[in-house]
């Protein structure tokens, strides 16, 4: 009869409320950091995503940065070089450099005459 007097007791210690609200905030406790780590995984996904388009990109430019080592390597693509960066010409050949002017419209837009809706019409019919 002791026996199951002291089962008992072990019961009802482990049904109390006290024992359920401990046991109800660590699976809480649990719960909530089990939310964190998935919304880290989740954050750390998108960042190696981004990693692995950047790696992308960079093995782009190294291509690119090696072709143009290649084709510096040669004396055509040297010449081309030097041509792009200091706009020079070979012997016989003959630059053209087109310059905008910025006055035309300028002088078109004060000429006297052109304002009001009588010197739209009457420019209109002539």
């Amino acid at each position: 009869m002791k026996n199951f007097q002291k089962k008992n007791r072990q019961g009802t210690f482990l049904q109390s409320k006290f024992v359920l609200v401990v046991l109800g905030l660590l699976i809480i406790t649990f719960s909530w950091s089990i939310i964190e780590l998935a919304g880290k995984l989740q954050n750390t996904i998108e960042n190696k995503k981004i990693a692995e388009n950047k790696v992308k990109e960079l093995q782009k430019e190294k291509e690119g940065l090696l072709y143009d080592i290649a084709n510096l390597n040669t004396d055509k693509g040297v010449e081309e070089s030097i041509r792009e960066r200091f706009g020079l010409a070979k012997d016989g050949e003959e630059m053209i450099i087109i310059v905008d002017d910025k006055n035309s419209t300028e002088t078109v837009n004060n000429k006297p005459g052109n304002k009001g809706l009588f010197s739209f019409l009457k420019n209109l019919f002539k």
